[in-house]
């Protein structure tokens, strides 16, 4: 990342973290090469939050960088409070990095008398002074209409599958898909991978029951093969669990699962470690452990999203990032 312009504007990047996960702030300024701007952050004894940056951000490039995770509506607000800072700071341009979206699979109405709570997060975001956002596989891609403004939609897909082409051998081996909606993804995965078959776990969802999912059948065939088992998150682990399930009914000789997002909630841990999966792979978009875990590799996603800085930055094409994905 060197080039004339960058030196003479470095001064102007300024790297904001939250403190959802600020060891991926840390990697992400380490990768850009500056450090992250101080920030005193605390909370009140009601709850309230506080933030203070400890340097003068007037016409600077801001970037804040906050990941969603527990507890998620905490760390909404907090990054929301330290971009309206920055607003009122005069930053010249606020970028929001949002490695995972929040409240992604609220996105439309099923019934009536429901919120799209993804929307309200995207007009939170430009209320509170965000000229663009950035994000990490959105769990679907209508959500980048919901926000006034620039979204760059990043994408895991070749931090993931270079891992698996490195250590797996793609002889006999077949990409599945969760569901019927995951179909499209698993092409581009399968294609990536060198023109592998697809087979995809036929599956009902209550409308009712939050994270209530039966997966029924395959289709396609998966005897005797290693499956690449993907998707976009793992929220408890019961619907990909369930699939792996399936497939070891059907004839999978293996199943290797990844995913962006590993939220990981409540009880994924133990069904991921006893669903039979030879590993499972996700990135670091959310703070990860694997204390504990049988077969838990974490990707860094730092050096995706300081490109993407890097390329928004200097008015470069962030589309250059994931050409042939689209």
């Amino acid at each position: 990342m060197s080039g004339s312009s960058w030196s003479d504007n470095k001064k102007a990047l300024m790297l904001f973290s939250g403190r959802g996960n600020p060891a991926l702030g840390e990697a992400v300024a380490k990768e850009l090469g500056i450090e992250l701007t101080p920030t005193t952050a605390r909370d009140f004894a009601n709850g309230e939050i506080f933030i203070r940056f400890e340097e003068s951000v007037r016409g600077s490039d801001a970037f804040v960088i906050q990941s969603h995770t527990q507890p998620m509506n905490k760390n909404v607000m907090e990054q929301l409070i330290m971009i309206d800072a920055l607003k009122r700071g005069s930053a010249k341009r606020i970028t929001a990095i949002v490695p995972f979206y929040p409240y992604a699979r609220q996105d439309k109405k099923h019934r009536g008398r429901e919120p799209i709570s993804a929307r309200l997060i995207a007009d939170l975001l430009k209320v509170a002074g965000a000229d663009r956002i950035v994000a990490v596989d959105l769990h679907t891609d209508q959500i980048q209409g919901f926000f006034d403004g620039p979204v760059d939609h990043m994408h895991a897909m070749p931090i993931l599958t270079d891992y698996i082409k490195e250590k797996y051998d793609m002889a006999n081996t077949v990409v599945v898909s969760p569901d019927a909606g995951r179909v499209k993804t698993a092409e581009k995965w399968a294609n990536t991978l060198g023109d592998l078959p697809l087979a995809f776990v036929h599956k009902t969802r209550s409308i009712d029951v939050a994270n209530q999912v039966v997966a029924n059948r395959v289709v396609g065939d998966v005897a005797g093969h290693t499956c690449v088992l993907l998707d976009d998150m793992i929220d408890t682990g019961g619907t990909i669990a369930g699939a792996v399930g399936v497939l070891k009914e059907a004839g999978a000789k293996d199943v290797i699962i990844a995913c962006t997002h590993g939220v990981f909630s409540g009880p994924a841990r133990e069904r991921l470690n006893a669903c039979g999966a030879r590993e499972i792979i996700t990135t670091d978009t959310l703070p990860q452990n694997t204390e504990g875990w049988d077969n838990l590799t974490v990707l860094p996603i730092a050096p995706l999203l300081a490109k993407t800085i890097h390329e928004i930055f200097e008015n470069g094409s962030v589309t250059t990032l994931f050409e042939g994905q689209a």
